[in-house]
């Protein structure tokens, strides 16, 4: 069918009077087409051009080529170049145009771009009716004229080629991306039509169809197309208004693109290879994802980057039947290539799973570059992460030859000093691989695991949640029956050590150790957590459930008792009670054995001062480890028994002294063994039955902690109490309170203060024949001096008392 076509004449330069017109018109163009035609073929001069130009200069002047898409759905191709006009108007800007209805494509299926280079392009409108000519029907056949020399230029703007195709790529989508055309700035409008003929062979059809252009404007922050070239005077202009603007006149950028498609598509074309991309495009999966174009550039020879490559054995390992034996044997050849030095993680771990996907569908030839590239990656890269080949993968030559080069480098970073510090991950992984290449270690494995056993602890105590080593930890023990018995036997032997670490380990990771090993620890540390769980609080019936977890008897394996022990209390110190539980489910021997005894002495010390069973423990203690409990805590232990002895009433003589020499060793005492040693000593020496000898001793100590807890004492109820009610006992207080005058100020100081304010508000409410009692009893135990002194004392407060009375009538009156 005949397309029709369009000529337009733009207004002169200067001559803001005139007005562009139609000059002819094809048949089909309505009024409100030819209205939104307009604006889209409007011309302004570059900045500093002549209104009056030479030849030379006319021909130099930016032509734009323009593909739009009207609001009917139709399209426009044309092209506006400057014309030489009349002698009023020395310049004009011709547009030739031609309009596409709806649905109807490009004369031989052709591409819009294709017809940049049409010589049938006029400059002038017909005259008289002439033939017109056909821009779009008479286009050479073949690729080549719009394809020519776009190699030399995408090699000569290699520095902007990913960034300018990540964007004609986004400006391509179906829907318009917001915020404005991508504006292309080059000197030479020409150079703006290569780059939309790098975009028409790069990208698909449909994409290339979508992408509307001018190659010229100067006004691109107003147009509607998706693509617009720009000179360099407007660059700054268009960043400000927030366009995506590419200065490919100018210095080249420092920053790359993200999008791997684009970087791939860029390699390609510095490579001039732009056929690769119709080969990519018969690959299966997204047009724009990075892989089908990476692998095809991968087999044809192009290099690429890291992230290409591992896009490209993404993409392989997802499909390992879409390329033919010949493409595979190219890919692996490409990503295992000798000269690659920028590998990255990502990568091996793409290029692993391209070898499980290969592994058993390919010949073992074709899959042993990717296996030994792992397993070099493992031994000399530290990846941990990467997924190792079957062990099958190197037999042959292939793995001998492998073996012999890595096996002693994985030998050497075993057996080294610093391996306390190796992470988990890393002997791990170094034990997979050894065991894969078939490297002997049976040596060093003792050392080795003894020192995983530990950092495995560490670093579990150290993350949250299951942590990261756990996988590949499990896959070792299932492989390898050796490291798996050597490192259950490592951790049962440490689990006494600090049984909360195991415990809180196996929670979080769940050890095969089902088995015929003992492991009475690991059994014991596995068991905890649910015996916690059915019995709560009971720690007693937590702990023999425990122990029984361990299926040894603690007479036969002491340091089960030590694993039970830390289970269950932990940091803590057993209850008195749970003490002495404990000392009676085993033998003194197996206590000491188990170090145990010490948790035993810290439940003595830590008891509440009202706990009385705490000083029959400490008595069984003493007896039970006498060579084991020394220094401090023994002295603290005896004070405790010595304690038990003072409120029986059977102490050896000179026990006040011996509470003080037992204070003092065991410094610093615990303060509810000194509350209860105080209470235990002041509350014998207020006894009536008390010795005199310990009284004396006691008051010429001038110990101010001690007279303190005395004078405690004796203001407590049950002493009042007596005060009130035994006469004797008043008197016999009198006689003590006021026998050592000479004694040390503290002693002093409390006696007078237990007269005045204990003793006598007692004898204060005494009847008179107590009172008496307690005079004649004061007499009788003393001397007639002491029975004076007593009445005096008494006296001379109810003196004080009268005469206060006696005063207080004299003021009245």
């Amino acid at each position: 069918m005949s397309l029709a076509q369009v000529h337009h004449i733009s207004a002169a330069p200067g001559d803001e009077e005139a007005a562009g017109r139609f000059t002819a018109v094809g048949p089909g163009m309505s009024a409100a087409l030819l209205a939104e035609l307009e604006p889209l073929i409007g011309y302004a001069l570059p900045d500093g051009a002549s209104h009056r130009p030479a030849d030379a200069e006319l021909r130099s002047l930016p032509q734009a080529f323009t593909y739009a898409v009207l609001s009917d759905g139709s399209r426009v191709v044309g092209r506006t170049a400057p014309a030489r006009g009349d002698g009023t108007a020395p310049v004009r800007f011709h547009t030739h145009a031609v309009h596409l209805p709806p649905g109807v494509p490009l004369p031989g299926d052709r591409l819009p771009v294709e017809a940049w280079r049409s010589p049938h392009w006029v400059s002038a409108t017909p005259v008289g009716g002439g033939a017109l000519s056909d821009p779009l029907g008479l286009l050479p056949p073949g690729p080549a004229p719009v394809r020519e020399g776009l190699d030399d230029f995408a090699v000569s703007r290699g520095p902007w080629l990913a960034a300018v195709l990540a964007d004609l790529r986004r400006a391509s989508e179906e829907e318009a991306p917001a915020g404005g055309p991508v504006v292309l700035v080059e000197r030479q409008s020409a150079d703006v039509a290569r780059w939309l003929g790098l975009a028409a062979a790069t990208l698909p059809r449909e994409s290339v169809e979508r992408l509307t252009f001018t190659t010229y404007t100067r006004r691109p922050g107003s147009s509607a197309l998706r693509v617009v070239g720009a000179p360099p005077e407007d660059a700054a202009a268009a960043r400000e208004a927030g366009l995506r603007v590419h200065v490919c006149a100018d210095r080249p950028p420092v920053d790359g693109t993200a999008d791997a498609w684009a970087r791939t598509a860029a390699r390609v074309w510095r490579s001039r290879a732009p056929e690769l991309f119709e080969e990519a495009r018969g690959l299966p999966g997204d047009p724009f994802a990075a892989g089908p174009l990476a692998v095809i550039a991968l087999c044809s020879g192009v290099a690429l980057g890291p992230e290409e490559r591992a896009a490209a054995a993404g993409w392989a390992a997802e499909r390992p039947y879409a390329l033919d034996a010949k493409r595979t044997g190219q890919l692996v050849e490409a990503l295992t290539s000798p000269g690659i030095d920028d590998r990255t993680g990502s990568e091996f771990d793409a290029v692993g799973r391209l070898f499980g996907a290969l592994d058993g569908r390919c010949p073992a030839s074709v899959t042993a570059p990717l296996a030994a590239m792992l397993v070099t990656e493992a031994v000399r890269g530290g990846n941990g992460s990467l997924e190792l080949p079957r062990r099958d993968a190197f037999v042959g030559p292939e793995g001998e030859a492998i073996a012999g080069v890595l096996g002693p480098e994985i030998l050497t970073e075993l057996e080294s000093g610093a391996g306390g510090g190796r992470p988990v991950a890393r002997t791990v992984q170094l034990l997979r691989v050894a065991r894969l290449l078939g490297v002997n270690g049976t040596e060093v494995l003792p050392e080795v695991v003894a020192r995983l056993a530990r950092t495995i602890l560490t670093e579990a105590d150290g993350s949250e949640g299951t942590p990261a080593f756990a996988p590949a930890l499990l896959e070792l023990l299932d492989e390898q029956f050796d490291v798996r018995t050597a490192l259950l036997g490592a951790l049962d032997r440490i689990a006494p050590e600090d049984p909360g670490a195991v415990a809180r380990f196996l929670e979080r990771v769940a050890l095969p150790f089902t088995g015929t090993q003992t492991l009475p620890h690991l059994r014991m540390c596995a068991g905890a957590p649910g015996a916690m769980t059915t019995l709560g609080r009971d720690r007693s019936a937590v702990w023999h459930r425990v122990l029984r977890a361990a299926g040894l008897s603690p007479f036969a394996e002491p340091l089960v008792l030590r694993t039970a022990v830390g289970l269950v209390w932990e940091d803590r110190a057993p209850t008195v009670e749970e003490a002495r539980l404990l000392l009676e489910a085993a033998t003194s021997d197996a206590h000491r054995a188990a170090g145990t005894w010490a948790r035993l002495v810290d439940a003595a010390l830590g008891a509440p001062a009202d706990t009385e069973d705490g000083t029959a423990l400490a008595r069984d203690l003493l007896r039970a480890f006498p060579q084991e409990i020394g220094g401090r805590e023994r002295a603290a232990l005896q004070l405790l028994e010595l304690c038990r002895d003072l409120r029986s009433g059977a102490p050896e003589p000179g026990w006040t002294e011996q509470v003080r020499t037992l204070r003092d060793r065991a410094a610093p005492l615990e303060p509810a063994i000194q509350e209860r040693a105080f209470t235990a000593l002041t509350e014998r020496l207020l006894a009536p039955d008390r010795p005199g000898a310990e009284l004396y001793a006691f008051v010429r100590s001038d110990d101010a902690d001690l007279i303190a807890a005395y004078d405690r004492a004796a203001r407590t109820e049950p002493t009042r109490t007596r005060l009130r009610t035994h006469p004797a006992y008043a008197a016999d207080c009198f006689t003590n309170w006021t026998a050592h005058p000479h004694a040390g100020t503290a002693w002093t100081t409390t006696a007078a203060a237990l007269l005045d304010e204990v003793l006598r508000p007692a004898v204060r409410g005494m009847t008179a024949e107590a009172v008496a009692e307690v005079e004649e009893t004061v007499g009788r135990t003393g001397s007639s001096g002491r029975a004076n002194a007593f009445r005096d004392w008494n006296r001379s407060r109810a003196l004080g008392r009268l005469g206060r009375r006696i005063a207080g009538r004299v003021r009245r009156g």
